[in-house]
């Protein structure tokens, strides 16, 4: 009997009463899980970081101990002597190792060409991270720390990996909301997006036709990739991990002569990776960090930085347009967040709505990838100025 007791109270059963918060974030983890799922809202990521919060609010299970990590620094000793499988699992997210192959499988599955064919679309992806630095005055005015706030600002670019990297390097601790806030907001851009394109545009601006872009040569494009990773590593080297890597997969792709690489890089590597950085993402979540003020200050926070990005872009290229002899659809604009290619079929959609005979999206995928490039950009900004405090 005394054996049989003694198993009870080991049981995650008997700690369910003291931990009444975990079966909260474990109806939320299984909210998401049913998002990722039925409602199919960015399944290859959210679906791992749902089941990861799952894993690490189980009473008992002992899978992730966020002690470890405390500070923002790794406690190697203790790690070495007491750790979880996704402890484990979590120093590729800590070093900063899985953002940056993510990166890589992003540049190796990129094409370039709408960009180099119409150069003045890279101005479009700079106006979509006006939400970072929005959201950042914000964040400060509501008392966050510098480094919190740029944490919390980069969800406005839309980019899951540079959200993750920006986050763990800046605000370690915010890391499960920022996470869960930049992913979800990335799966709702049909749903957020359309309504601002509208507000901000007439009918007759939604109805522009654009012509066809430019053969671009495939020289053209093997040099971007070393053109751009030397630019931005000698402006902003703390974006350089993130821009080399995205730039490399790039190289792969355009290059033609690493077809092996290009298609591990892109498919195994890519797919391997994501599980991983999801998974451990979602470890992050727990009750305690995770069920506060703060996560919901972060949410609202990361919405109002997305639709300030989607706004600037529209705004600015309504503004270009008061120069341009050849117009540009304002529509594109909104694409120089960097969901891609999500953002850029939202685009063409509302194009086609407003005039069937449109056909925006290889214009829209200009802004779309020049926005990556803009949100690495902006991380870095955001590591130089307060990745020391």
């Amino acid at each position: 009997m005394e054996t049989i007791i003694n198993f009870l109270q080991q049981t995650g059963f008997s700690m369910i009463g003291e931990n009444w918060k975990m079966l909260v974030m474990i109806a939320i983890a299984l909210f998401l899980s049913y998002l990722a799922i039925v409602k199919k809202f960015e399944p290859l990521l959210l679906l791992p970081i749902s089941f990861g919060m799952l894993l690490t609010n189980l009473p008992g299970a002992s899978l992730f101990h966020e002690e470890l990590f405390a500070g923002g620094h790794i406690n190697w000793q203790a790690l070495s002597e007491n750790a979880g499988l996704l402890d484990y699992l979590y120093l590729g997210v800590k070093l900063g190792i899985y953002p940056c192959l993510i990166f890589m499988g992003v540049g190796a599955g990129t094409d370039f060409e709408p960009l180099l064919a119409n150069p003045k679309t890279l101005l479009l992806g700079a106006a979509a991270q006006l939400g970072i630095f929005i959201v950042f005055i914000l964040a400060r005015l509501l008392g966050f720390t510098s480094a919190e706030a740029g944490a919390i600002g980069i969800i406005g670019g839309a980019d899951g990996p540079t959200a993750i990297y920006t986050a763990i390097r800046l605000a370690p601790h915010l890391l499960g909301a920022i996470a869960v806030a930049a992913y979800s907001y990335m799966a709702l851009v049909p749903v957020i997006q359309p309504p601002i394109m509208r507000a901000l545009t007439t009918e007759e601006e939604r109805k522009i036709v654009m012509k066809p872009l430019r053969k671009v040569s495939r020289t053209e494009k093997i040099v971007f990739p070393f053109v751009v990773t030397i630019f931005v590593a000698l402006l902003v080297p703390s974006a350089a991990p993130l821009v080399g890597c995205l730039m490399l997969g790039n190289l792969m792709h355009e290059s033609g002569v690493v077809d092996r690489l290009e298609k591990t890089v892109k498919n195994e590597l890519m797919n391997i990776v994501t599980i991983f950085l999801g998974v451990c993402v979602g470890a992050t979540a727990t009750a305690k960090t995770f069920l506060s003020w703060e996560t919901i200050k972060i949410m609202a926070m990361g919405i109002f930085a997305f639709g300030c990005g989607s706004a600037g872009g529209v705004l600015l290229a309504k503004f270009m347009n008061l120069f341009l002899k050849e117009k540009i659809n304002p529509l594109i604009g909104s694409a120089g967040v960097s969901a891609v290619p999500m953002a850029a079929r939202v685009s063409q959609k509302e194009g086609q709505r407003a005039n069937p005979a449109n056909f925006l999206l290889m214009h829209a995928m200009g802004p779309n990838v020049a926005g990556v490039i803009g949100s690495a950009i902006a991380a870095g900004v955001l590591l130089a100025l307060f990745g020391a405090f």
